[in-house]
């Protein structure tokens, strides 16, 4: 017979999912993790990884079409949608084969299925959507003292837009097409629509984006968000903001769209596909947790600092517990909560410190408070700013459009926040993400060296430009 008790189980093995099975693993629980589907769940097989394959292929044939702008030649320059499709694929399955070795490695129990909480302590699992490998534990009874949820998200479908896999796309069908469209409607302006929308327009489609609030990227820096949304257009994307899509004629091969232009007009717009990106909502269906009484809030379930439900015993992290909806952010939180469970008393995760990062054309990366959230709390702010246009690196690569933004407290000299858009920027802004961890002030920002000649320099301009002291622009 199977042993079916464990000290630790957890729903789901995306991010959040594995990273918390490893950690509680290494503190001595005996450990299991359900899985439905996928090891690594939608992020390592349909989300962040497989979209950051396919848009460097985007970035590399971008750069082969401009081969002679840094003195090189590059005739008779095209893609293989199908080849481009195949080497996601590669690089999501490598990773998939991944968080199973370190499963095994960690001697973490995986068990296949789809689980459901009987009562606190126990779950039923049912077959799921992939059959278990042989000789590994399937559907049945189990019991642990404490059970983590990590369910993650799905696309929301709103009323009109619903996708049919065929001419309406959510991510899933946006990553695997079988030709490239030539033309593209994409409805929701948020990391993973502009991250499409970069990827298909650099392949040549005719693309338009559609936004119902007055910016794109509506969670970043109005600054941040007006400069990329110029570079978006200079490429040639159409954008409409302020804009609803209120109607999706489907025909044989195309759809067209009513978008109402939110200033009393309408107009129409026949594309090939559409790709509906208006966010993700928690998976908490089916999960029993009506049942044991375990409270949810807006398509999430309701945590404390820690991950604790209400009902004592059950926890959950990651996507399902609300936002931001980050796969790193899913990855600490996991962490943070099973040292709890361990009795390490770990720092509680500090939401205002996790950055975000979108990987269009030009990149966007961000960290803390925007400029407006800032002067909405009623603090007195410096801001300082510093051009790629002004750093010899950036020059150097042929990269230089873009900005770093800095937000500090006048009155202390606190970090408050970091916005950049340009090549390279989801790289950088980790070491604003320290600094603010470290509580780091003006002084010791000014007080460091950064190489040269790098893009990483821009970092320490902006914090220069802040306090009237920048030296190259």
């Amino acid at each position: 017979m199977a042993d079916t008790n464990f000290d630790v189980i957890i729903i789901g093995s995306g991010p959040g999912g594995y990273v918390t099975a490893i950690r509680s693993a290494q503190l001595g629980f005996k450990t299991a993790i359900v899985e439905r589907a996928h090891l690594g769940g939608i992020c390592l097989n349909w989300g962040c990884i497989p979209t950051k394959a396919l848009l460097r292929s985007a970035e590399i044939f971008h750069y082969m079409q401009h081969a002679k702008d840094y003195g090189l030649r590059a005739d008779n320059v095209g893609f293989d949608a199908g080849a481009i499709v195949k080497r996601s694929r590669a690089v999501s399955k490598r990773l998939n084969d991944g968080v199973g070795f370190l499963m095994k490695k960690n001697k973490v129990t995986v068990i296949w299925g789809e689980a459901t909480i009987d009562a606190p302590g126990k779950i039923t699992v049912k077959a799921g959507k992939a059959e278990a490998p042989k000789g590994a534990l399937g559907p049945g009874a189990y019991q642990a003292k404490h059970i983590i949820l990590a369910t993650g998200a799905r696309p929301r479908v709103l009323p009109g837009l619903e996708p049919d896999q065929k001419l309406i796309w959510t991510y899933f069908e946006a990553m695997v097409p079988e030709r490239m469209p030539k033309s593209l409607l994409v409805v929701g302006s948020g990391a993973i629509g502009i991250e499409f929308a970069s990827f298909y327009r650099t392949l040549g489609a005719d693309v338009t984006v559609v936004e119902v609030l007055p910016q794109i990227l509506p969670v970043e820096d109005a600054e941040i968000s007006a400069f990329a949304r110029k570079s978006f257009e200079k490429q040639g994307i159409k954008i409409l903001t302020g804009a609803k899509v209120t109607k999706l004629d489907k025909k044989g091969d195309s759809v067209t769209a009513t978008i109402d232009d939110g200033k009393g007009g309408t107009q129409s717009l026949t594309v090939e596909r559409v790709i509906s990106a208006v966010g993700v909502v928690g998976n908490i269906e089916n999960l029993g947790l009506e049942k044991v009484g375990v409270k949810t809030e807006r398509g999430a379930v309701v945590v404390d600092n820690l991950s604790r439900t209400n009902v004592p015993g059950i926890y959950a992290i990651g996507d399902v517990a609300g936002p931001p909806l980050l796969a790193h952010k899913a990855e600490h939180e996991g962490v943070v909560c099973i040292e709890a469970i361990k009795g390490l008393h770990p720092h509680p995760l500090d939401k205002r410190l996790i950055p975000g990062c979108t990987y269009c054309t030009p990149q966007i990366a961000s960290v803390g408070l925007t400029e407006q959230a800032a002067k909405e709390k009623k603090l007195d702010v410096r801001v300082g700013r510093f051009p790629f246009a002004g750093n010899g690196k950036a020059i150097a690569l042929g990269e230089d459009q873009g900005m770093v933004k800095v937000i500090f407290d006048k009155k202390t000299g606190q970090l408050l926040g970091a916005h950049m858009v340009g090549a390279e920027v989801t790289e950088l802004i980790q070491g604003y993400v320290v600094a603010m961890n470290l509580e780091t002030t003006e002084e010791e920002l000014m007080h460091t060296v950064f190489p040269h000649p790098t893009l990483s320099e821009m970092m320490k301009e902006a914090v220069l430009d802040a306090y009237g002291r920048v030296l190259n622009a």
